[in-house]
């Protein structure tokens, strides 16, 4: 008997990325950056959206997409900060958000007032990794809180990200992680990674992460 085998994944992803493309030439159009924040669950990028929105919204127009699983918490905690819409995307379990997400998402963001789009993805170091969103970039944030070797447990989310956010640097004191060998690991899988370093509860290294913003809003619209 012979077998036929459908390439489903594959045609998926290619629609994906037809997508995909489609978000970034109206970003690029409109000038506003966008960055798809993926992380493990729990290494704290709502809380350091919640500072971002706090401290940095009276300077920049900041567009938020937040993805989860089966709740909209996370959209409801920054809606709290923030007159702009914040649009939560719930996946039903899907482990990812994916580029048809994003688009529908698009269309109820003003882009011309807009300076800075983010996309909180689901809590996840593997399927997001996968996905091109439209993205400017991928930050992958990177909690003192978990294991220095992740980067070599997860390679592609690392390797696919621009720079690695360290976050909840004011726990160092209280724990065993080591800042140089959880560097060294990221650094063995993507050699140009850069590193920013924050702590959303104290905050500590804000200063660096809202100027990183700053810079690439400025590059963009001189783009």
């Amino acid at each position: 008997m012979t077998v036929r085998t459908i390439e489903v994944r594959e045609r998926v992803m290619a629609k994906n990325d037809e997508l995909a493309s489609e978000v970034r030439r109206r970003l690029n159009e409109a000038r506003v950056p966008a960055f798809n924040l993926v992380s493990s669950p729990g290494a704290g990028k709502t809380l350091l959206l919640e500072r971002t929105l706090q401290e940095l919204g009276s300077r920049l127009r900041l567009a938020i997409v937040t993805g989860d699983v089966q709740t909209q918490n996370d959209a409801d905690r920054l809606s709290r900060h923030t007159d702009q819409l914040v649009q939560a995307v719930v996946t039903g379990g899907a482990c990812h958000l994916d580029a048809r997400q994003v688009m529908t998402a698009l269309e109820e963001i003003d882009l011309d007032a807009t300076d800075l789009l983010f996309i909180e993805n689901v809590g996840n170091l593997v399927c997001p990794a996968s996905w091109d969103l439209g993205e400017t970039a991928k930050l992958v944030l990177f909690s003192t809180t978990e294991g220095e070797d992740k980067p070599a447990k997860y390679p592609k989310m690392f390797q696919q990200s621009s720079h690695a956010v360290f976050t909840k640097v004011d726990l160092l004191p209280h724990l065993t992680f080591d800042m140089e060998q959880a560097q060294a690991h990221a650094r063995s899988v993507n050699p140009a990674l850069q590193f920013l370093f924050t702590s959303a509860r104290t905050g500590e290294g804000l200063d660096g992460w809202y100027a990183f913003l700053e810079e690439r809003v400025t590059e963009a619209k001189r783009a």
